[in-house]
């Protein structure tokens, strides 16, 4: 029997890996996540690995960068290039000629923007160092983290720029769980990056997706199977927008949710979710 346990009230996708993204209306779920997520990267020229904001010693400003697709992706194309939003206000398309080179230059590092579209990586430079399907995390110096104060190495998924699992859901009820413990600690869905932010209603308190794990859950005529829980960075503690930086984000998630804020999913049936859909696990 199929329970509901909430309503889906925001939608993300993030074109560009670790850069600041897009919130949408509705979203296409292939089995690759949704339709146009993580579908860029760049590429560090020196050593082949994938930039991203859980190593901010090397990549500090990519949460500086904002990128939004120029057109809709649609199922079944070529996807779409995509608009970035530089830290001064200025734009550059990853369709441009200049593209690489104007990235480059506000990161003072040599990047090459490359593309992930179906399981395929393509668009990395051919000379050595090739595309390492690698990136590093940085790992907070806070009681509770292991392998503190290190930059660790990690391998992506074979043709994706994902760092895990394709869906990330998160749930009001452990946003607001969090805050409770932590209340001057801004909990907002961006700090942790989910596509898919559900509304548990008010009934509903504490971690309540970790409850999802191993079931089906349905939302539209989409199906998801919730594969285990999202452990939490150095990421979530970082500036973005009119968010301060804020160890403390991290410290009550380690402290009180062993680490982890949010699931993870696969894609079951591939289908669209829109703001307000129902949903249900099980059934």
């Amino acid at each position: 029997m199929a329970i509901e346990t909430g309503t889906v009230i925001t939608l993300y996708r993030y074109p560009v890996k670790s850069m600041r993204g897009e919130e949408l209306a509705a979203a296409e779920l292939t089995a690759y996540g949704v339709l146009g997520d993580r579908a860029y990267a760049l590429i560090d020229s020196a050593d082949g690995k994938a930039a991203t904001a859980k190593n901010p010693g090397k990549w500090p400003l990519m949460f500086a960068f904002r990128a939004e697709f120029s057109q809709p992706p649609k199922n079944g194309t070529a996807l779409p290039a995509v608009r970035i939003t530089l830290p001064d206000g200025s734009t550059v398309s990853t369709a441009a000629s200049d593209c690489d080179q104007v990235l480059s230059r506000v990161l003072k590092r040599t990047v090459t923007v490359a593309k992930a579209d179906r399981g395929r990586v393509s668009g990395v430079q051919t000379a050595l160092p090739a595309w390492s399907g690698k990136s590093e995390e940085y790992k907070l110096d806070m009681e509770g983290i292991d392998q503190r104060n290190s930059v660790q190495e990690f391998t992506l998924p074979t043709g994706t720029f994902f760092d895990g699992a394709i869906v990330h859901l998160v749930t009001t009820a452990t946003l607001n769980r969090l805050h409770e413990l932590y209340s001057t600690g801004r909990f907002e869905a961006p700090r942790f990056r989910p596509n898919v932010v559900v509304d548990a209603g008010k009934g509903e308190r504490g971690f309540v997706e970790q409850g999802w794990i191993g079931w089906t859950v349905t939302i539209g005529d989409v199906k998801l199977k919730v594969t285990g829980p999202c452990a939490r960075c150095v990421m979530t503690t970082l500036p973005q927008g009119d968010l301060p930086k804020d160890t403390g984000i991290l410290k009550t998630a380690v402290q009180h949710s062993q680490g982890y804020v949010g699931v993870y999913a696969a894609v079951i049936s591939e289908g669209t979710i829109r703001r307000g859909d129902a949903v249900t696990i099980g059934g």
